[in-house]
């Protein structure tokens, strides 16, 4: 993908632009059709909404915050708003998609967070991306099929109902998608790992050190660690390392910055910190990384 200009950004895809500027908070379409309507989604990108898709035919990869994914038959993938993607595929590509925004769910679930207590709605690029057994294969398309009948619907409890039968297809997946890690985590346990998580996400620009999570989890640091170690296969601090690193490379994509300024903005104390922070962890500098990606 190549820039024009040096104030090229990441283009930010609006769900309201998807729909031609309607006032719609939801959409589903089987996949083949959007990608010929969309064209443009094929390259770099990111979305102000929540986007999924199930792949039932098709070949390629795609990546979620540049880390890449061979496209397989019954793989389902899901992204929270503000994740940088692309795609390239090989051949027919067919499935579903459906794109939903933030306020979807507002006046429908008492809890903010609540999607957030689905697995593959943490952000996280490994987690978000699952192949499905082929025993739910049936039901998850039945399940696709529904909400693009509903969809078409005239009815006045449309909305609720889409949103019941999308609630339905994202406890199936879950119930598939659990791990055995997870399923030996205590409820106890789970709850640390998805607070450390979301407290990450809000504060890695300002917190760099796990013992200052422990503290807000009222953990010690060892268990925080021996937690992250046994179910997630990472040290605490690389948590928060891949956090920084992650926002690093967003920014590097943004051409109306240069490598000064997002050192400042990523809170490091010079230009020549950040560069050896991002070359020790993804082998190259942020110079290259930046070339490579535009």
């Amino acid at each position: 993908m190549k820039h024009s200009s040096a104030s090229a950004t990441i283009p930010m895809i609006n769900i309201h632009s998807l729909a031609e500027y309607r006032p719609e908070d939801f959409l589903i379409q089987r996949f083949d059709e959007y990608l010929q309507e969309h064209e443009n989604l094929r390259l770099l990108h990111r979305h102000d909404f929540y986007h999924l898709i199930l792949f039932t035919k098709g070949s390629g990869s795609h990546a979620i915050d540049f880390e890449a994914f061979s496209v397989q038959p019954f793989q389902i993938y899901f992204m929270i708003p503000g994740q940088v993607h692309s795609w390239d595929f090989m051949g027919e590509v067919e499935g579903y998609v459906v794109n939903f925004s933030s306020d979807f769910f507002q006046s429908f679930l008492l809890r903010p967070d609540y999607l957030e207590t689905f697995s593959f709605f943490n952000g996280i690029a490994r987690d978000s991306v699952i192949n499905l057994p082929e025993a739910i294969h049936e039901l998850l398309v039945n399940q696709f099929e529904q909400l693009l009948s509903k969809h078409r619907d005239a009815s006045l409890l449309r909305i609720d109902q889409l949103k019941v039968l999308l609630l339905d297809l994202f406890f199936s997946v879950e119930s598939y998608a659990v791990t055995k890690a997870t399923l030996s985590l205590t409820n106890y346990n789970y709850i640390i790992l998805k607070n450390y998580q979301k407290l990450i996400d809000k504060n890695f620009l300002t917190m760099r050190l796990p013992m200052e999570y422990a503290k807000l989890l009222f953990v010690t640091p060892n268990h925080l660690n021996a937690l992250c170690k046994e179910h997630l296969g990472m040290q605490a601090g690389e948590l928060i390392r891949n956090r920084i690193l992650l926002e690093a490379k967003r920014l590097l994509i943004n051409f109306g910055m240069n490598i000064s300024e997002i050192s400042y903005a990523l809170n490091f104390s010079d230009n020549s910190y950040f560069t050896k922070f991002f070359k020790k962890y993804t082998k190259t500098t942020p110079e290259e990384f930046r070339k490579r990606n535009t």
